[in-house]
């Protein structure tokens, strides 16, 4: 089982702090960093989140970097450590722009970007970037191939519902072909059945051992549906706390999942450090 992080930088965060961050994780065998997205917070907002007992983000957090710019910035000082965006909202983005940034951060950091993808629940959000909410899910799809044509070689063209792409040009290409591996989050029925149409994977997220297990078996009915099996995709599971022991550890590794991210929400080095050296050591390495 690979070990991922899942770390928000933002306004609070130092520069010299990221890439310092970024090449310890690159530098003591940690498989990957994973960044979130959000473009707006709001002091007030009905909308609820769904990984917290009372609706609301842990922290109330009033910024974080975009994820793309983040990754290509640890992509800049780093030379193994995998990257992922956790997740894009990609029905909030012009598909064109993030077709565009998706490849340039895969060309950049040499076919090292996972793209997490997911249709969002911040109502706010969509209605203040003048996007509708309503149909996000549909349009995340559609948008899902809009890039997919873009990422394909020579001249690309699409035409859809919601979106169409007179023959043009899209260059660079990604390094990964087809294109980097598209993992859908989400926990709902409908999120799930996009892991099984259209995903390389599922990340599931704030899961507890038991919690992920009943994921990965709704899942894999889906999965049936989709004329796909288990071993079709890989599973990521993002651990529900900080504080993962070795009891958990080994629990999340008897569930087969390919990687397990840890949510870091730490301020310095020498805690990243601690941190991750008791992740290493509960995988034995």
């Amino acid at each position: 089982m690979k070990i991922g992080v899942s770390m928000a930088f933002g306004h609070f965060t130092a520069r010299e702090y990221i890439v310092e961050a970024a090449r310890y994780l690159d530098e003591s065998g940690i498989d990957s960093l994973w960044a979130p997205e959000h473009v707006l917070f709001f002091p007030e907002y009905a909308s609820r989140y769904p990984y917290t007992q009372d609706g609301k983000i842990p922290g109330n957090p009033k910024g974080i970097l975009d994820p793309f710019s983040a990754l290509t910035f640890a992509a800049a000082v780093t030379e193994r450590l995998r990257l992922g965006t956790g997740v894009c909202l990609v029905p909030q983005r012009n598909p064109v722009y993030t077709a565009r940034v998706v490849a340039d951060l895969d060309y950049l950091s040499n076919g090292r970007f996972d793209f997490g993808v997911g249709i969002g629940w911040l109502r706010e959000e969509f209605e203040n970037l003048q996007m509708n909410f309503t149909e996000r899910g549909k349009r995340t799809i559609e948008y899902i191939e809009v890039m997919r044509a873009l990422w394909a070689r020579g001249v690309s063209e699409f035409k859809g519902d919601t979106y169409e792409l007179q023959p043009c040009y899209a260059n660079p290409n990604p390094v990964q072909q087809p294109h980097p591996p598209i993992i859908f989050g989400g926990e709902s029925e409908a999120a799930l059945a996009r892991v099984a149409s259209h995903g390389n994977g599922w990340y599931g997220f704030n899961r507890s051992p038991s919690s992920a297990a009943r994921g990965i078996e709704k899942l894999e009915r889906h999965l049936q549906r989709a004329g796909r099996s288990r071993a079709d995709i890989r599973l990521f599971i993002g651990s529900d706390a900080e504080s993962v022991d070795q009891a958990s550890f080994d629990a999340y590794r008897d569930l087969g999942i390919d990687q397990l991210i840890v949510p870091l929400g730490v301020g310095s080095i020498d805690q990243l450090r601690r941190r991750v050296q008791d992740l290493l050591k509960f995988a034995g390495r």
